[in-house]
């Protein structure tokens, strides 16, 4: 993990990523594998009060600890849907580290808009040797190139590419994360029926869901996202 860390998070909502880094951060410090890194944090999401929301959490996150990281942040309150998006507003060729996570959209307006901004701003912020980081969900990724996720792992690594390719980007790695012992999704009352069995509940969020939304089961902790890992030179 290099000594200064520039990460942009696109779609950020209350900083989940900085929470992260954070806890993985003390992980590694706790083993004596290395000193705290200082992490410029910039937030790019169109909804201030997420961002204002996750700004408080930090503030009483990093109280709670002993060593906190050493974090600037900065909240940029843009749509990142919109096609005029001023990336200019962002720092020219500073971050090494981009992250986008299930920030990806179903209806094709979205998906052209998306890839577009998206394309900008890896090739005008992400600094050379930069990495970006792509959490998307299966049914998702498949769906933009009108498939169905299967367990035909050359199908799935040639989706991948492809995803990769159109924003400029070439592969590191990628896994497959699923609750279910397949890549292939189960029917909604068989995965229901599987995560009342085998999978861990959202104990409170559950209630709420229930209460107000008149959800008549328990919400459960599910994976069903790749994790690509991809470079641009």
């Amino acid at each position: 993990m290099p000594t200064n860390l520039t990460i942009l998070d696109i779609g950020a909502g209350p900083a989940t990523v900085a929470f992260g880094l954070a806890l993985l951060i003390e992980s590694s410090v706790s083993f004596g594998t290395q000193t705290s890194p200082n992490i410029c944090y910039f937030s790019l999401d169109k909804q201030k009060m997420f961002q204002f929301r996750g700004l408080q959490f930090w503030r009483k996150y990093i109280e709670s600890k002993q060593s906190p990281p050493n974090a600037y942040f900065r909240f940029v309150t843009k749509d990142i849907l919109k096609p005029d998006l001023e990336i200019e507003k962002l720092p020219k060729q500073f971050f090494n580290f981009i992250v986008i996570s299930h920030c990806f959209f179903s209806d094709s307006d979205s998906q052209v808009y998306a890839k577009h901004n998206y394309t900008r701003i890896i090739q005008n912020c992400l600094q050379p040797g930069g990495y970006v980081l792509l959490i998307v969900q299966n049914k998702k990724l498949f769906r933009i190139y009108n498939e169905s996720p299967s367990d035909d792992i050359e199908q799935e690594k040639e989706i991948v590419n492809k995803f990769l390719g159109e924003l400029g980007l070439q592969l590191v790695w990628y896994k497959c994360l699923s609750s279910t012992e397949s890549r292939q999704p189960l029917g909604g009352k068989r995965f229901r029926q599987y995560a009342t069995d085998r999978l861990a509940a959202q104990q409170y969020i559950s209630k709420v869901a229930q209460e107000y939304l008149g959800i008549p089961y328990d919400y459960s902790y599910v994976l069903d996202d790749y994790i690509i890992l991809a470079s641009y030179n």
